[in-house]
């Protein structure tokens, strides 16, 4: 909620990247910025990798954008990187809105 108080919206995703790695570290929230993930084809590793904007905790992903609205194809997005790294959680944050929205998305086994 401060990363989007504080420079307001308007701004490229890159600004709010930033402010929000700034924010994690001032609460020591354990995270890792453009973390590399390896993506998982039927039991391989595939060379190519996803890099995620945040890794939280080890296993928390945390993908931003700064657009007019979320929809599905962003949604879509991020569970299919769950599923491509075998990561469980993930938080989808737009600061691209006048009132910040988020959406918690979940993949079960």
């Amino acid at each position: 909620m401060e990363v989007h108080r504080v420079p307001k919206n308007g701004f490229v995703e890159p600004v709010y990247q930033e402010a929000l790695a700034i924010e994690l570290g001032d609460r020591q929230i354990l995270f890792q910025k453009e973390k590399s993930l390896d993506i998982f084809y039927k039991g391989h590793t595939l060379a190519c990798k996803y890099r995620a904007d945040f890794v939280c905790f080890d296993d928390l992903l945390v993908e931003i954008n700064a657009i007019n609205q979320l929809s599905s194809n962003e949604q879509a997005q991020v569970i299919n990187y769950l599923k491509a790294t075998d990561m469980t959680r993930s938080l989808l944050i737009n600061f691209g809105q006048k009132s910040l929205r988020h959406r918690r998305i979940a993949r079960s086994n």
